[in-house]
């Protein structure tokens, strides 16, 4: 589905005594947060003053936040971004877009269900699909996922043996 704006992390404490903030990003790479000027809280936009990488946070400097008590005010929000801003590879897409997503079977053309979940591995990430089963799918291109297309939110994949939950 394409969204206007996709969450891309979340304020979770203030760092130090000077005002910065530490943002856990949603999915990733905490590098590709610190590629964007412009970042939406509360659906207003905010621009950092400093924004880098520490460990596997994000730390950022927001306008007019100089002390721990006002970045605390800010603590548990939403970041996010403009999805046009993310200027993406051709093809590559966020999470959040996946979200509620139809999954069809490649070989057959079934629907399968729709994608519920994103989750996290070391390896690649899994996609949790549910329909009248529940699917887990690894997220590895050309192999299980076949096409992504945000336009007409639907995905085709490969279906192995076992993927179904129900599968043993």
């Amino acid at each position: 589905m394409k969204l206007e704006t996709i969450k891309v992390g979340r304020i979770v404490n203030a760092h130090g005594i000077r005002g910065e903030v530490r943002v856990q990003p949603r999915d990733g790479d905490p590098a590709f947060l610190t590629r964007f000027k412009t970042f939406y809280i509360n659906g207003q936009p905010v621009s950092p003053t400093a924004n880098h990488v520490h460990k596997s946070l994000v730390l950022m400097k927001f306008p007019g936040v100089e002390d721990m008590n006002a970045a605390l005010t800010y603590k548990d929000k939403d970041l996010y971004i403009r999805r046009a801003d993310a200027r993406l590879p051709e093809g590559a897409y966020l999470d959040d877009e996946l979200l509620g997503m139809g999954v069809f079977d490649a070989a057959t053309g079934e629907e399968l269900g729709k994608l519920t979940t994103v989750e996290n591995y070391p390896a690649h990430k899994v996609y949790t699909v549910k329909g009248r089963r529940e699917y887990l799918i690894p997220a590895v291109k050309d192999v299980f996922i076949k096409s992504v297309d945000l336009d007409r939110d639907r995905m085709e994949v490969q279906v192995w043996e076992g993927m179904a939950s129900d599968e043993h």
